[in-house]
């Protein structure tokens, strides 16, 4: 792959995105992993993939963003690492010009962001719920045999859906189980499902937010075409999912960090494909320095430590 652009990573805690952007923010090459608990083997496996593909392209910078954005920063040597809701936010707005309202849902958490203008004005993640993520509909695909990717096409396939109480989990779950021995339909029943999801979405993370359309539905459950319905059929608007809804972290990240290079001078600090055959691990200690016995974590490259964080004093941080 000729030519110079960016590269962008998502590290959560059920997926590793990533992703390279031309210079003119196209997307070129994306890659989705199952972070499996080792994000550090997530990040080296993706640009192992990725390093295949882009030979002698030029990285002129790095983002990285997700719950694992630190890590990854550190490791690639990011030159910017960003949270989840800034990251979101600037691939929807990329992708879907004059978006007001984004919902995303992913494996383990969701959020809704609030935009005006192309600002941030108001957030909200999902603190005790995971009823509606990706974890959740793959565990009750599964359990009724159903592939997920025929999940959503099935809830569209519905002639009355039926009434699902979503607002835990586990009542979700079980409520499912007693409309099956009651002979429901399984289109109706996944159809209910969805829009008790949605139900508690909009109750929940959504609550008191001022939900304007265009809406952007990204992050690994807007493939379900069940959920993407029962959104637009509570909200009375059309939701639109854009291309690359799957790893719009990881190219708000990239988007961030072509941003940021274009504001600063200096070449970037991206560690270069061949520093991922060096050998990183995480180590943690106590810090018996005060009262708080902070967790500090360690970070080393080849048993030198790069980076280490975790202080409330800022004592031992370091990046």
């Amino acid at each position: 792959m000729a030519g110079s652009g960016y590269l962008g990573v998502d590290v959560g805690s059920v997926s590793t995105n990533l992703v390279l952007i031309d210079e003119a923010g196209v997307l070129l090459e994306k890659i989705y992993l199952r972070t499996q608990g080792d994000p550090i083997g997530a990040v080296k496996e993706g640009m192992r993939q990725l390093a295949a593909v882009a030979g002698d392209m030029k990285i002129l910078g790095v983002g990285t963003s997700g719950s694992g954005r630190k890590l990854a920063g550190v490791i690639l040597g990011a030159d910017c690492v960003k949270n989840e809701i800034t990251a979101h936010a600037v691939a929807a707005n990329h992708k879907v010009p004059g978006a007001q309202t984004v919902i995303e849902i992913g494996g383990q958490d969701s959020k809704i962001i609030i935009l005006r203008q192309g600002v941030v004005i108001d957030f909200a993640m999902n603190t005790v719920c995971a009823a509606g993520t990706g974890s959740f509909l793959e565990q009750q695909a599964a359990r009724l045999g159903i592939a997920i990717d025929k999940f959503g096409k099935l809830a569209l396939g519905a002639v009355t859906p039926v009434r699902i109480a979503g607002r835990c989990a586990v009542f979700a779950e079980s409520d499912m189980i007693h409309k099956q021995q009651m002979g429901h339909r399984i289109e109706d029943i996944i159809s209910g499902l969805c829009e008790a999801l949605v139900r508690n979405y909009l109750n929940n993370v959504g609550k008191g937010k001022a939900i304007e359309p265009p809406v952007v539905f990204q992050g690994g459950v807007a493939a379900n075409a069940g959920m993407k319905a029962a959104f637009e059929k509570e909200l009375v608007t059309q939701v639109i999912v854009p291309e690359h809804y799957d790893v719009m972290g990881a190219l708000g990240a990239a988007l961030v960090a072509a941003e940021e290079k274009s504001r600063k001078d200096g070449q970037s600090t991206f560690r270069g494909f061949k520093a991922l055959n060096r050998d990183y691990a995480t180590r943690t200690f106590e810090c018996s320095g005060c009262p708080n016995l902070c967790e500090i974590v360690n970070i080393t490259m080849d048993n030198e430590v790069i980076a280490r964080w975790g202080s409330r004093c800022g004592r031992w941080d370091s990046l």
